[in-house]
């Protein structure tokens, strides 16, 4: 069987070795020393200006909402995972979509505007497959409107746009390193700003809003991830490299072989660095791609509609809408089987597959 993602493992007595250091200061959560050193580890390998380690991506978006005080409407994307509109609504704010680019698949910058309301209190927008949004432009709409701006860069681990993290873009950039991300703790997230008093506040609101021994000063949760977690992000972090070249050949592969098959990938932002996380396809029509994943699951080969349905039209606690080229690009958007231990030879396999129907 070949599944769409397989998370990759790093040598299992490199991980025991951090693990019986957890077992002999007996020290499991908590911020402790191994979840502070991923943090610094992180920081420094991003080129970030503050990081924290926190649970997971979408606990990320939720105390990026909450530390901006945001109450009213959040101009979003349709198309995303579904934390990305869920956070939203879980914090009682109002989710307002924008249809997105059809190029990029990101949201669609020129249609921002006329979404804005005098209720409107950001924007939350998403770096699709981990190519940037338009930062620029988001940015110049949010000063000339005062609105605060949310990047969940979930797919984004280690892209640069101008030279420069990703994540230093917006008011608050989030990441997930979930088991399925490219670099991942098992579980778990980070949340990155620019702001050193927004950084504070979050951390606070990371441990319950607790602000010295007895008192509390914020609203927080429990963002908090444990050294468990942490060990397998410190021991995964030392072969990124190595997962980001194999990737790279992987998708080199892909494209190669793909190259007269009647489907586009998404166009990748002008002078951002290429992460590798998934390999998506456009298919030419729904029904091209109902026959490719049945040709495929013949061979126990899976693929993904990611992200289908559109959460415009689909989430039982928003009203339906329908917007044209999310609805559209939806419906044909696959992402094909990619992970570092997939051999190039099962990607020429599955290359043929589609190329046969």
């Amino acid at each position: 069987m070949i599944p769409v993602v397989k998370p990759f493992l790093p040598p299992f007595e490199e991980y025991k070795l951090l693990l019986e250091g957890i077992w002999e200061r007996c020290w499991l959560t908590n911020m402790g020393p191994l979840a502070t050193e991923l943090e610094i580890k992180l920081q420094k390998l991003l080129n970030v200006s503050n990081l924290l380690f926190v649970t997971n991506g979408t606990v990320a978006l939720q105390m990026a909402i909450k530390a901006l005080d945001l109450k009213g409407e959040i101009i979003t994307t349709p198309f995303s995972f579904v934390a990305t509109t869920s956070t939203i609504v879980w914090e009682g704010c109002t989710p307002v979509f924008v249809d997105i680019d059809r190029d990029s698949l990101t949201i669609d910058v020129e249609k921002i505007e006329a979404a804005i309301t005098s209720n409107t209190v950001a924007i939350l927008a998403t770096h699709v497959y981990g190519n940037p949004c338009d930062v620029e432009v988001i940015d110049i709409i949010a000063k000339k409107h005062n609105l605060k701006v949310i990047y969940d860069g979930a797919h984004a681990f280690g892209v640069e746009y101008k030279g420069k993290s990703i994540f230093e873009y917006g008011d608050i950039s989030t990441c997930s390193l979930h088991a399925t991300k490219l670099y991942h703790s098992t579980e778990g997230g980070f949340i990155v700003t620019k702001n050193k008093d927004l950084n504070i506040k979050l951390q606070r609101i990371r441990n319950f809003g607790i602000s010295g021994f007895d008192t509390f000063s914020d609203l927080g949760l429990n963002g908090k991830n444990s050294e468990m977690h942490a060990a397998m992000g410190i021991a995964n972090l030392k072969y990124i490299d190595h997962i980001h070249a194999k990737r790279k050949t992987l998708y080199e592969t892909y494209t190669e072989e793909l190259k007269d098959f009647n489907a586009v990938q998404p166009v990748w932002r002008e002078e951002a660095t290429m992460n590798y996380p998934y390999f998506p396809l456009v298919l030419e029509s729904e029904e091209l791609l109902l026959k490719v994943r049945e040709a495929l699951l013949r061979e126990d080969i899976h693929l993904r509609r990611y992200f289908y349905p559109s959460l415009a039209s689909s989430l039982p606690y928003l009203p339906e809408q329908l917007l044209e080229v999310t609805e559209d690009v939806a419906k044909r958007a696959i992402c094909l089987p990619f992970y570092y231990d997939l051999e190039i030879e099962d990607v020429k396999r599955i290359c043929e597959i589609l190329k046969s129907t």
